[in-house]
């Protein structure tokens, strides 16, 4: 099936940097990318679709969330990391069952796909059952299985070891390689360091990917140097952790030695405005980061803390917070920002294929409705995407060359019935 979107504005890139066409044409066939240009192509095509007023970028990559938290939105507001995770997330998370997982997944896909996410990057329990929802509703995701430990004990006994290994053997590049299973601890403070010496191990020895929380908030990061007199990058690093390619979310009380680290062995910083600073945790330093030469990709994190899983919030909120905090106007330009939401989460997912508009990538295509109050003029794309676009102005979000939600309608999930279902599991856990 070859598929034509003509007369679109079209952000893609030339010599690694975004460019846009105006009103011009982007062909795929199948699940690829074939055609991008000013000209209409001679060759035929099965379907033609006239996107006059219409701008075509890459699929949004959120690169770290916890999808199913979708049923805890709101849950343990205004309280700091340690009393939200100990007094309301974790007893919460005790009494959550597989269908609460399913349709908290679900939920999270739909909210991902109004607001242009076309891959995620996730850790949560009940990880095969977040797998089954990925591969039914047809978007792309990275998953992970986290591992705990809060008594010493044999690693190779610890059932959630058991679990991941398990969840890596049955899914990984499943559904035409949409879904792809990492590793994950869960962090430094919730696992012996036994665990994580032997679970790195098994990372390394599976050629896996890790995805990790380090050094969100500044309790986390001074009692990790009490405890083993360094630092959670240190730590990580003298684990063994970091002989894997390696997602760190937050790195927000990261120091100049702790970067170092990460810049030497390729550590991926992922960055959660809206629940840094919701959770009252801080500023992550960004553009240190970047000087370092650190890939540095955008997530949402989970739907309680944040509360929502919209990227374009996302982008808005680490294109200005950094300039303010730094008191700089030129530390976070658009371009670097939305590269963040796309090619750098390719780059942390372990997937060349998709994060930008490119012949030959995968068909993860998002379009954004330009006749909007506030999208007119469009004098700058990345500048209107980073500063002015809204979750709300997605009007198709394209996967693998599959149209799943178009104008309000979904193709894959009932949403009806997930909103019903979402309102029982709320009910029975009480909260």
């Amino acid at each position: 099936m070859k598929t034509l979107f003509a007369n679109a504005d079209i952000l893609t890139e030339e010599n690694g940097a975004f460019t846009t066409i105006h009103k011009g044409y982007l062909g795929i066939e199948n699940d690829r990318i074939i055609y991008i240009g000013a000209a209409k192509p001679e060759e035929k095509y099965d379907e033609l679709r006239d996107f006059s007023g219409k701008l075509l970028i890459p699929g949004l990559i959120n690169g770290h969330t916890h999808s199913p938290m979708t049923v805890l939105r709101g849950h343990g507001s205004d309280q700091n990391l340690q009393s939200w995770l100990f007094d309301y997330i974790f007893p919460a998370e005790d009494k959550l069952r597989s269908q609460d997982i399913r349709v908290g997944t679900d939920l999270a896909i739909l909210e991902m796909l109004a607001t242009g996410t076309t891959s995620f990057t996730d850790m949560y329990n009940f990880t095969a059952d977040i797998a089954e929802c990925v591969l039914a509703s047809g978007i792309r995701a990275n998953l992970g299985r986290p591992v705990q430990e809060f008594a010493d004990g044999k690693p190779e006994d610890n059932f959630r070891v058991k679990e991941s290994l398990e969840l890596f053997k049955a899914y990984h590049h499943s559904g035409d390689d949409r879904l792809r299973i990492d590793f994950s601890i869960h962090a430094e403070y919730t696992s012996t360091e036994a665990l994580v010496r032997y679970y790195s191990e098994l990372c390394a020895e599976n050629h896996g990917l890790m995805h990790l929380h380090m050094s969100e908030t500044r309790t986390e990061h001074e009692e990790c140097i009490a405890r083993h007199g360094k630092t959670p990058a240190a730590y990580f690093r003298d684990c063994g952790t970091f002989l894997s390619p390696t997602a760190a979310a937050h790195s927000v009380w990261v120091s100049e030695e702790d970067m170092d680290i990460m810049a030497q062995y390729g550590v991926t910083a992922m960055h959660n405005p809206s629940s840094n600073m919701k959770l009252g945790s801080g500023f992550a330093p960004i553009e240190k980061m970047r000087a370092k030469g650190i890939n540095v990709t955008l997530g949402t994190d989970g739907a309680a803390s944040n509360n929502n899983l919209n990227m374009f919030e996302e982008l808005h909120l680490a294109s200005i917070i950094h300039n303010g905090y730094m008191q700089d106007p030129t530390v976070m330009k658009p371009d670097y920002t939305f590269a963040m939401a796309t090619r750098n989460g390719a780059i942390q997912q372990g997937r060349d294929d998709i994060g930008s508009l490119t012949v030959g990538k995968k068909a993860d295509i998002v379009a954004i409705d330009l006749r909007k109050p506030h999208l007119v003029p469009n004098l700058e794309t990345l500048a209107t995407l980073c500063y002015s676009a809204q979750g709300s102005d997605v009007c198709m979000t394209m996967v693998n060359g599959r149209v799943l939600y178009e104008n309000g309608e979904f193709k894959t999930i009932d949403a009806e019935r997930t909103y019903a279902l979402a309102s029982e599991s709320v009910a029975y856990l009480g909260i």
